[in-house]
């Protein structure tokens, strides 16, 4: 390819604006890239977009960015044929169309702060700044879905930094203690003979240790903008604590739990990604909430187990064999939490079959959307555990 020197200058800039979107297209990765589309030609437009795919894109996650950003950048239909005469290709903000939420990142990488009209100036206004919310606070309390890159990237370093306090619980078992309400008579009895006299008697008291915490997560297609990022938190979660069990679920249930395990962020996720084959699908709530049961439930529900259902209710199975499933999970548990991201709505309703069955066997009911939820869901978990409610009614 002697006469495409553009070529490569077109690639690397294309290779720029996904790690502006968040991908992470290293200078390696470029050079492979220029190399592969040397080798596979320019014969078709599909041919290049799967090239460069097959050499930019490490994680599924990154897809829908690598589709989104590949259609803006190489948008003109002749632009291949237009590269071998060494034409650059245009990149420039479609004029009076707003971006769409779903592009917001691509749109960042894309055209930056650059395509926005210069604001007129203005005389400088003085406000009270305990009228005023900071940075920090406004991300706090956006979106997830609404979010930009570069803050998304600041809400998962956030995320990183959450940390769940010491939660513990009694459990049956015990140990030597000065402070102890139980005699240990045996101990007692020992040291008795030890000393050959009357000495204080020996006490023990229960032990306290952390109850399991077992999440099962959405990953359906309604659900993806929420629990990508809410794997970080898992993540964050699954390294900070023991006895962490994570589960993924669209079509089929998948553990994952092993794979979060790992220290580095990006390398845990792509190992989850490598290992979860139904991303962005459907949902069979009934179908993995059953497999759920009576695969892992006797394993990883024991010692007052807490569960975090983190799902929006929308079944494809219109919420068949739901209810007994979950009434099942419920009498196994000693607290579950359903997180939907869909209470953010203030006019929210449960209408369809699936949120209506799960309703009434959960112990709360949490939004799931932005880092001042999750912040919350942390203090409800530390909070002291309380006596189960009784079954609400259908």
């Amino acid at each position: 390819m002697n006469d495409t020197g553009r070529i490569a200058e077109n690639i690397v800039h294309f290779a720029r604006v996904l790690r502006r979107a968040g991908l992470k297209a290293g200078p390696q990765q470029v050079l492979d890239a220029i190399a592969a589309v040397e080798a596979a030609g320019l014969r078709s437009r599909e041919d290049f977009y799967w090239t460069l795919h097959a050499t930019l894109v490490k994680k599924h996650e990154d897809h829908l960015i690598f589709d989104q950003a590949f259609h803006v950048f190489w948008r003109d239909p002749q632009l291949l044929e237009r590269m071998m005469a060494l034409m650059l290709p245009e990149v420039a903000a479609p004029e009076g169309e707003d971006r769409d939420k779903a592009n917001r990142r691509i749109s960042d990488a894309l055209f930056g702060n650059d395509a926005k009209d210069p604001e007129p100036d203005e005389p400088d206004v003085e406000i009270a700044a305990s009228e005023t919310f900071s940075a920090a606070e406004v991300l706090r309390r956006k979106d997830f879905e609404q979010m930009t890159a570069a803050e998304l990237a600041e809400a998962k370093a956030a995320i990183a930094r959450l940390r769940l306090p010491l939660d513990e619980a009694r459990i049956r078992r015990t140990e030597p203690s000065a402070r102890g309400r139980i005699v240990d008579m045996r101990a007692t009895l020992r040291a008795t003979l030890r000393a050959g006299g009357i000495i204080p008697l020996k006490k023990r008291a229960y032990r306290r240790r952390r109850p399991p915490l077992v999440v099962l997560c959405d990953i359906s297609g309604s659900m993806s903008a929420y629990s990508r990022i809410f794997l970080h938190f898992l993540h964050a979660l699954t390294n900070d604590r023991d006895r962490v069990h994570v589960f993924l679920f669209g079509t089929q249930l998948t553990n994952v739990t092993r794979e979060l395990r790992h220290r580095d962020v990006d390398e845990a996720l792509a190992r989850v990604s490598s290992a979860v084959g139904d991303w962005d699908g459907g949902t069979r709530i009934g179908e993995t909430l059953h497999r759920f049961n009576v695969d892992w439930g006797r394993r990883v529900l024991g010692q007052g187990a807490v569960v975090l259902l983190v799902t929006d209710g929308l079944d494809r199975d219109a919420g068949e064999g739901v209810g007994p499933e979950i009434a099942r999970l419920h009498r196994q548990s000693k607290r579950l939490i359903w997180l939907n991201p869909l209470l953010r709505y203030d006019r929210f309703e449960p209408k369809s079959l699936g949120i209506r069955a799960l309703l009434p066997h959960v112990d709360e009911f949490r939004p799931v959307h932005n880092i001042a939820s999750l912040v919350a869901l942390i203090d409800a978990l530390s909070a002291p555990a309380t006596a189960k409610p009784e079954r609400r009614a259908a």
